[in-house]
C-alpha cells in the first residue's frame, strides 16, 4: 500500500492569512490527511511558512526588524494560529532553513551542470533614490494585460500572469515611491525552461487525469503559451545564497535565489526538518519520501488557483532538469477564490475575516465546517455572514449539536448516566443501519477522490439520518407505553452519537472528541467505522455510563450577526 504525502501551498511570512488563503490549502489538506490516517494510511503532511522574496523585507522594513527577526517571529504568530484551527501537521518549516539552502543550492548546481541554467546580462530596474536595483515585488505599476493599477513585479494577482518588473506600466518604487527608475544592466541566472518545455508536457499528459479540471487547464494553458526561460535570482539581501563554487561573481554580488525557485523546493527541504527534528531513538527517513519513491509514494498537493501553475508547470520542469528520481506530485487538487461579499479580503481596509479573528469571534470547528462545506472548488465562493450564520445554526448547531444534546439529556432523565437497554435491534433499526452504510461509503468515496463540499453533504447526510430516526421513532411518546422501546431508540441513538464522533473528526475534530469522550468506553481505540459494525450497534453497548456534554455549538442570533457585520464589514463596504 502506497504511503501518503501530502502538502498544501506555503503560506507567505508577511502577515496572518485570510479564510481565502485557509480553505485554498492547508484546511482541505489538514481533512484529507486526517482520514487518510484513521483509515490507516502511512500519512506525512508538510508545509511551512515562505520566507523569502521582497514582501518579507519589505515587512521587516516597516516593522523596523532585521528581516531574520521578523520572520522568526511571523513563523511562530502563524504557526499558533494554525495550532488553533487544529492543522494536524507532521511538521511546519521554514523555508529560511539550512535544510532548504542546502537542497536548493543542490538542485541550482545540478540544473547547472546539465545545462538548464545559464548566466544572462539583462537590463533591470534600478532606483537612484533607493541607491539599489529593484527586484520583482520591489517595483509596482499596472499591468500590461489587464490594466489593474497595483501589480508587482513578478505577477499581477489581478490576472494572475507571471510577469517581470520591466513589463509594468507606469512604474513606482515599493520602497519610497519614486517615478524617476532606470534601467540599468547586471546579470542574473535563468531557468531555461524552454529548453525542457516537451518534457513538462509529457508528464502533465501522463498525470493530469488525475487532476480536477481546474488545475489541469491552468496547466494547459501555461503549456499552450509556451515555457519562457525565467530569471531565477534577485539582488536581495535575504534569501539563498548563490553558491560561490559554482558562480563566484555572482555570490560576490550577493545574489540570492528567487523565491519562486527555493519555495517549492522547501516542501523536500521541511521534509529534511522533519526527519532531522527526530528523537533520540527515533528513526525518519526523508528521503525515502523523495527520493526513488515513485511507486512507493502517492504525492497530494493543495493550493489557490493561482499558485497552480507553478506546481504544475514551473516545478515539474525543475525536478525534471535535475535529472535525478525526486518524487514528483500525482495530484494537485486546485481551489477557486473565497471572496467576501464577492469582493477581495483587505487588510489595509479592515474588509473580511482573517484567521487570527476569526478564532477569537467563535471555536475553530465553526470555521472548519462552514469553509469546507463551501469550498471554492468549482468556481469562485463568496463568504457572507449571514450563509455562515444560516450554515452554522442549521447543520451545526440544529442538526448535529441538537441530537447529541437531546438524547442525552433525555436518556439521563429517564434512565440515569448508564446507557440503557431496552428490546433487542428490530426492523427501524435496520432500515437506518442500511442508510448509514450507504451514506458513509458515500462519504468516503468523496473524500478519497478530494470532493470536499460533496463529502460534506454527505457527512450532513449523515448526521441528518439521526435526526429522522429520533423523529420516527418519537422516544418521548414511545416511554409512555414502551419503556423498552424507547430505551433501545436511545442506545441506538448514543451508537449514531459515536459513529459520528469517529466520522466527523476530519472536519470538526474538537466536536468529535468532545462526543467522544462523552462515553466511558474502555478500550475504545477505534480510528473509523466499517458498514458493518455501523449496522451493528455494538459501539456503545448497554450499561456503558456517560455524561452529557457541554453544548457543543451556540446558534449565532440577529445580535450577533449584526455585531459581526459591523465590525467586520459587510456587502456595503464591497
Amino acid at each position: 500500500m502506497a504511503r501518503h504525502l501530502v502538502t498544501s501551498a506555503l503560506p507567505y511570512i508577511n502577515g496572518i492569512k485570510h479564510l481565502g488563503n485557509m480553505v485554498g490549502s492547508m484546511l482541505p489538506a489538514d481533512v484529507y490527511s486526517r482520514y487518510l490516517r484513521q483509515r490507516g494510511r502511512d500519512v506525512l503532511y508538510i508545509c511551512a511558512t515562505d520566507e523569502h522574496g521582497t514582501p518579507a523585507e519589505l515587512a521587516a522594513k516597516e516593522q523596523g526588524l532585521p528581516v531574520a527577526e521578523f520572520c522568526a517571529q511571523a513563523h511562530d504568530a502563524q504557526k499558533a494560529v494554525y495550532d488553533g484551527f487544529q492543522l494536524a501537521f507532521d511538521y511546519f518549516g521554514r523555508s529560511s532553513s539550512q535544510q532548504n539552502v542546502e537542497i536548493t543550492q543542490h538542485f541550482a548546481r545540478r540544473l547547472h551542470k546539465n545545462g538548464f541554467i545559464e548566466e544572462r546580462a539583462i537590463r533591470q530596474v534600478y532606483s537612484p533614490v533607493d541607491g539599489r536595483f529593484l527586484p520583482d515585488r520591489y517595483v509596482e505599476g499596472t499591468c500590461p494585460h489587464c490594466g489593474y493599477d497595483r501589480a508587482r513585479g513578478d505577477q499581477c494577482e489581478n490576472c494572475t500572469r507571471v510577469l517581470d518588473p520591466t513589463d509594468l506600466l507606469q512604474p513606482r518604487s515599493a520602497i519610497s515611491g519614486s517615478t524617476e527608475l532606470e534601467v540599468r544592466e547586471t546579470k542574473h541566472l535563468f531557468l531555461l525552461q524552454s529548453k525542457l518545455q516537451h518534457e513538462v508536457e509529457a508528464w502533465v499528459a501522463r498525470h493530469e487525469e488525475e487532476w480536477p479540471q481546474l488545475s489541469s487547464s491552468i496547466a494547459r494553458k501555461w503549456l499552450t503559451e509556451g515555457l519562457h526561460d525565467r530569471a531565477i535570482t534577485r539582488d536581495l539581501d535575504w534569501g539563498v545564497p548563490v553558491p560561490a563554487d559554482t558562480w563566484p561573481e555572482l555570490a560576490a554580488e550577493g545574489k540570492v535565489f528567487y523565491v519562486w525557485f527555493d519555495a517549492p523546493i522547501e516542501y523536500i527541504g521541511a521534509t529534511k526538518e522533519w526527519s532531522d527534528a527526530a528523537q533520540d531513538g527515533e528513526t525518519r527517513d526523508w528521503k525515502a519520501w523523495w527520493y526513488e519513491a515513485d511507486e512507493s509514494v502517492r504525492y497530494t498537493q493543495f493550493m489557490a488557483k493561482d499558485n497552480v501553475p507553478f506546481h504544475t508547470v514551473m516545478f515539474p520542469a525543475t525536478e525534471l532538469g535535475v535529472r535525478e528520481p525526486w518524487k514528483k506530485v500525482d495530484v494537485v487538487k486546485g481551489f477557486n477564490w473565497l471572496t467576501y461579499y464577492g469582493g477581495k479580503f483587505s487588510t489595509s481596509q479592515k474588509r473580511g475575516i482573517f484567521t487570527d479573528a476569526a478564532l477569537e469571534l467563535l471555536p475553530a470547528d465553526y470555521w472548519r465546517y462552514f469553509l469546507v462545506a463551501n469550498a471554492p472548488e468549482s468556481d469562485d465562493s463568496s463568504f457572507t455572514w449571514e450563509h455562515f450564520a444560516a450554515t452554522v445554526n442549521k447543520d451545526l448547531a440544529d442538526t448535529l449539536g441538537n441530537f447529541v444534546n437531546r438524547v442525552l439529556s433525555f436518556s439521563r432523565k429517564q434512565f440515569g448516566d448508564e446507557v440503557p437497554a431496552g428490546h433487542i435491534a428490530g426492523e427501524a433499526e435496520a432500515k437506518l443501519g442500511d442508510a448509514i452504510a450507504g451514506l458513509l461509503a458515500e462519504y468516503e468515496e468523496h473524500i478519497e477522490a478530494l470532493q470536499f463540499r460533496k463529502a460534506a453533504a454527505a457527512l450532513r447526510a449523515l448526521w441528518s439520518a439521526g435526526n429522522s430516526y429520533l423523529e420516527e421513532k418519537a422516544p418521548w411518546l414511545e416511554i409512555k407505553t414502551d419503556r423498552d422501546g424507547a430505551a433501545l431508540t436511545l442506545r441506538t441513538a448514543m451508537n449514531l452519537i459515536h459513529l459520528y464522533s469517529v466520522i466527523s473528526e476530519p472536519f470538526i475534530p474538537a466536536s468529535a472528541k468532545a462526543m467522544r469522550h462523552a462515553f466511558t468506553l474502555d478500550g475504545d481505540t477505534a480510528t473509523w467505522v466499517t458498514a458493518e459494525q455501523a449496522k451493528a450497534w455494538g459501539a456503545v453497548p448497554a450499561g456503558t455510563s456517560f455524561t452529557v456534554p457541554p453544548v457543543l455549538f451556540a446558534k449565532i442570533s440577529e445580535e450577533d450577526l449584526e455585531s459581526y457585520k459591523e465590525h467586520f464589514g459587510g456587502e456595503e463596504g464591497i
